[in-house]
């Protein structure tokens, strides 16, 4: 049966996937405020640094909303990724206040293993499909076995 420290680690998992995504939906909206405000090449370090501080500052509602504005490439995902955004949410703002006290029986703990399992997967196959729009699959990746182990700067 379940500890609580497995409930405390898939926990961790999708809150890694949840991150994983901001990320690559911020590094889209980068890209296209750099082909936007012509920053390739340019010498306007202070723009580009007002440009990387802003998008970095963006929830994950907030980067979805500004790459509408930006691409029509996400609404084939629409479905997906508002499914992932009240995922996200539900992880970070109630996951645990509404299990409550499920975390004192194994019982209980199953429950929420259940649950963040299935938040882990939304936000997942919502990175995944992004990372495809990008020509990037990460199941094929994952099959080579050459995952990076060192970390590289962003």
């Amino acid at each position: 049966m379940p500890a609580l420290e497995d409930v405390y680690g898939k926990f961790g998992f999708a809150a890694e996937a949840a991150q994983l995504l901001e990320t690559q939906l911020g590094n889209m909206l980068l890209f296209h405020h750099i082909i936007e405000d012509d920053l390739v090449g340019s010498d306007n370090p202070e723009r580009a640094r007002l440009v990387r501080d802003s998008v970095n500052r963006q929830t994950l509602g907030q980067l979805l909303k500004s790459l509408n504005n930006h691409t029509q490439s996400l609404d084939r995902l629409n479905d997906l990724l508002s499914t992932a955004l009240k995922e996200r949410n539900r992880l970070f703002h109630s996951f645990y206040p509404s299990h409550n006290f499920r975390r004192n029986s194994e019982e209980g703990r199953l429950i929420m293993l259940r649950d963040l399992e299935g938040i882990h997967a939304a936000l997942l196959d919502a990175y995944k499909a992004v990372l495809l729009l990008d020509g990037i699959d990460l199941d094929a990746m994952t099959e080579w076995g050459d995952s990076p182990t060192r970390h590289l700067q962003i």
